[in-house]
């Protein structure tokens, strides 16, 4: 496997999430709720129970970028949210990480995904679809999230996923 440098794994990651997101917008989206009118909006990204988000490092490293060109009043109220959410839910990077749920840390009443242009990959393809026919297959979240992994080993050697506040403290 050929090795990557970050920024060019980074660009990747765009082109790949940029084509997943237009394959869910275009080919199922329209069935779902718009999230900008929704009655409960953000209710499904700060449900504790619900809410299970892992990434790599290399997706981290994409979130912090974004993260960074904020205020640093705003940095540092996002990175408490962070700390907050792992010290709450007793989000770890070691045992069975997919048995622990969380409410996300960055998501914000009244703005929406404060990463929005590289939330992951689950994010992009979850929304509120009436009918289960309706919901894109898991084979498309699986297949990209796979090409992410690939991505990530070639870029760092590993291919650890962590829940979405761990890694983004280790970052």
């Amino acid at each position: 496997m050929k090795p990557l440098t970050e920024n060019e794994a980074i660009r990747r990651l765009e082109n790949l999430k940029t084509r997943y997101r237009q394959n869910i917008t275009e080919n199922y989206e329209h069935r779902a709720k718009n999230c900008l009118t929704c009655e409960t909006q953000g209710a499904c990204c700060l449900d504790a129970h619900f809410v299970n988000v892992h990434i790599t490092k290399l997706e981290a490293i994409a979130i912090k970028k974004v993260l960074a060109e904020m205020n640093v009043a705003k940095q540092i109220e996002i990175n408490q949210r962070i700390a907050e959410t792992i010290e709450k839910y007793n989000l770890t990077d070691s045992g069975d990480t997919f048995a622990r749920t969380f409410a996300c840390p960055l998501f914000e009443k009244g703005i929406g995904c404060l990463v929005h242009s590289v939330k992951p990959v689950p994010c992009i393809q979850h929304a509120c679809y009436e009918f289960q026919e309706d919901l894109p297959p898991d084979e498309l979240q699986t297949e990209t999230e796979r090409k992410i992994e690939r991505l990530n080993q070639q870029t760092y050697g590993n291919s650890k996923w962590l829940p979405l506040p761990v890694y983004l403290k280790k970052i």
